[in-house]
């Protein structure tokens, strides 16, 4: 080790503790009753307004509000909330990726079109008894059904 790396200890500066750390980019999705073109851009300036936005999708249809950047979720909707609108964090995912779609927590009447609600019963695998009974009837069983 030579003189000049052991003065080079010295002499750095961490940029970890004098800085904070920039939060990762994420994409947030907020439930939002919106009535009117006024209601819409007083939801879509308020958050635009925010540090570390970099884009807002608001969809008045769906009652939907899209934030993308560099936010934390709990301040977005803390925001939103700000406006004087009831608003609560996105609760539906699309049809296409649960399993059980018509259990009875995740069916909604009230979501757009193509989503359920993301409840756990819907998403999760089917239990093992289903996997038993089918694995019954495989061609793979040599002592399986004997009609097949």
């Amino acid at each position: 080790m030579g003189a000049l790396d052991y003065l080079s200890n010295f002499c750095t500066v961490t940029s970890t503790s004098t800085r904070s750390r920039r939060k990762p980019m994420q994409t947030v999705e907020i439930k939002v009753k919106m009535d009117c073109d006024g209601c819409e851009r007083r939801v879509r300036n308020s958050v635009k307004s925010m540090k570390g936005v970099k884009s807002v999708e608001v969809i008045r249809k769906q009652s939907r509000v899209t934030v993308s950047g560099y936010v934390d979720p709990n301040k977005v909707l803390k925001k939103v909330k700000s406006t004087g609108k009831r608003a609560e964090f996105w609760p539906y995912i699309p049809y296409n990726l649960v399993s059980y779609p018509y259990v009875t927590q995740a069916y909604d009447k009230r979501a757009p079109a193509g989503y359920v609600k993301n409840v756990v019963q819907a998403v999760s695998a089917p239990n093992a008894t289903d996997e038993r009974i089918t694995h019954l009837f495989s061609d793979d069983n040599p002592n399986a059904c004997s009609i097949m």
